[in-house]
Formats: C-alpha cells, structure tokens, sequence
C-alpha cells in the first residue's frame, strides 16, 4: 500500500492523489501540513528534508516533490499506453506538456492569482498585481486553447500524465471569483475533466479552509 503525507486541500498533493486514483492503487493519505502541522518533525525532515507536501512511501521508497511523484508512479505503475508511454519519443511529447504545466501554468496561477485572491484579505490585495497575473496567466492559456481544440486531451485523445499535471489547477481557475476570457476549448477540456471519478474525489476539494478572512 502506497501512503501519501499532505492534506487534502494541497494543489501539489491533489495532483498526487488524481494520479493514484486514476491508477487504481491502494493507499493511504495521511493529513500533514497547514493546519494539521507535522512537517517540521525530525521525522518528516527525515523523509523530505524541505519539509513540504506531498510525499510518498512505497515500501521502503521515500519520493518528494510532486512531478518526481507522478513520474515515479507513471513509470512504476502505468501500463505503458497513454498515461506514460513506453515509448520514449511518445512520452517525451507528453512530459514537455507535463513539465510546461508544472512550471509556466502552476507558477502562473498559484501564488499570483489563487493565493493573492483566496488566502489574501481584500483589503491586503495588490488588485493591480492581481489583475496582471490574471493577464499573464491568460497568455498560456492561449497556448492550450488551440491544444485542446481538436483532440480530447493535452496531448492527444488518451489522458496522460500531462492532464493531471495541468488539469488539476483549471477546478480552482474556473471557481474563483475572477474575470476570465470566454474560451471554448479550454472549458470543454474542463467539463471533461470533471467527469472523471478521481477529479471529482481529489481535485474539485472545497479549499474554504485556506480563505483569508476578508477575502
């Protein structure tokens, strides 16, 4: 049995628990972080010397960081089709949009929008500084428009490894309260996502915890 460390309402724990879910693997998550603390014990330090969430045992295996996490799982347990190919060119075209969504998209939108609109009292908001991640975050949106438009998924017609890495920040874009560009495709990618089972379960988590008061 797989065990992950991190809480449910962690964006990087989420992506973690997506993956196991769609996998079908046994596990246990175990509520580590923000309110639930944890993290700054010699044994937690012992597993992850940053002392962030996720992480994840396998046995006697100990991985952090959460794409190291699902690349581990992929390659450990996917089947070789479309969630990781085996293919080494077929995988490469799904990682370069994995590691895309990982370092453009998520620093896009996780501290600059979300954490400046939910976990930022109003009257602490830089609304300008907002509203210009807003804008930044739109322009790589406008990257996976045209990605999503004429195929079900970010890297073709089967769901991979790369949909959880980008799909699971789009359930908090699309529900917070923030002006956003119409965008067919994206939101049709979106709809999509939200009718698979493990989305639903570990992704479209409600994060009123982590609200500011006043926000």
């Amino acid at each position: 049995m797989l065990t992950i460390y991190g809480r449910a309402t962690s964006s990087n724990v989420q992506l973690v628990m997506w993956a196991v879910a769609e996998l079908g693997l046994a596990h246990e998550r175990l509520n580590f972080g923000h309110v639930y603390g944890g993290t700054d014990t010699p044994e937690f330090r012992g597993m992850n010397p940053r002392g962030l969430v996720p992480v994840l045992r396998d046995g006697d295996l100990v991985v952090w960081e959460s794409a190291a996490i699902l690349r581990y799982l992929a390659a450990r347990y996917g089947d070789g089709g479309a969630f990781w190919p085996a293919d080494p060119a077929e995988r490469a075209a799904v990682d370069m949009w994995a590691e895309w969504g990982k370092n453009d998209l998520a620093r896009a939108f996780t501290v600059p929008i979300f954490w400046s609109r939910v976990r930022t009292a109003a009257r602490d908001r830089d609304e300008t500084a907002l509203a210009g991640a807003v804008a930044v975050f739109e322009t790589h949106l406008d990257l996976l428009e045209p990605q999503v438009s004429a195929q079900d998924f970010v890297a073709g017609n089967g769901f991979t490894t790369a949909d959880i890495v980008i799909g699971h920040l789009l359930f908090r874009w699309f529900d917070i309260d923030i002006p956003r560009r119409p965008r067919p495709a994206v939101e049709a990618y979106y709809r999509r996502l939200t009718r698979r089972p493990a989305y639903r379960a570990h992704v479209m988590v409600d994060y009123e915890v982590l609200r500011a008061e006043g926000a």
